[in-house]
């Protein structure tokens, strides 16, 4: 059976946050549950959405909601570790696009899990999928391409 394999690019990461695992993260095998990391990377979307100035639902009932979440581990954290949240985006459409998410451990460096989690715009009240605002799309693309211009500037 072929493995789920996520890449990102470093020039799609444009914010990141810090997260500490609890004791009540931890599971028998002890180390860092599976529910508990989604809820983390819960977490930094909710996060990484508020820092950009983005409401997760508006007055007339629109807002965002997850389409799929994919998750690759590669090490294993524990209870007290500190976890940095690399937050970014990609492959943008008509209606959203995918947060992803690179999750190390800055202790040692480790790369603890790689996440890729697609959301559309959805209206409550009306029960459908709609366009993403075009507030929300300059937000994020202005965001990247900050990124990329502190990109070159530090390449000169």
């Amino acid at each position: 059976m072929a493995r789920l394999q996520l890449e990102f690019p470093d020039s799609c990461f444009i914010y990141d946050t810090t997260l500490t695992v609890r004791i009540t993260d931890i599971n028998a095998g002890n180390h860092l549950a599976n529910d508990s990391m989604i809820s983390m990377i819960s977490e930094a979307r909710a996060r990484f959405l508020f820092q950009m100035g983005v409401q997760e639902l508006t007055d007339d009932k629109t807002g965002i909601i997850v389409t799929d979440l994919a998750t690759v581990y590669k090490s294993e954290a524990h209870a007290r570790d500190q976890l940095r949240f690399e937050v970014g985006l990609m492959d943008f459409n008509a209606y959203g696009c995918d947060i992803v998410f690179r999750i190390t451990r800055p202790a040692d460096n480790r790369l603890i899990a790689l996440a890729k989690s697609g959301f559309v715009f959805f209206n409550y009240m009306q029960s459908k999928v709609v366009h993403m605002p075009a507030h929300v799309l300059n937000t994020f693309q202005q965001a990247l391409a900050d990124r990329a211009s502190a990109s070159e500037e530090g390449t000169q």
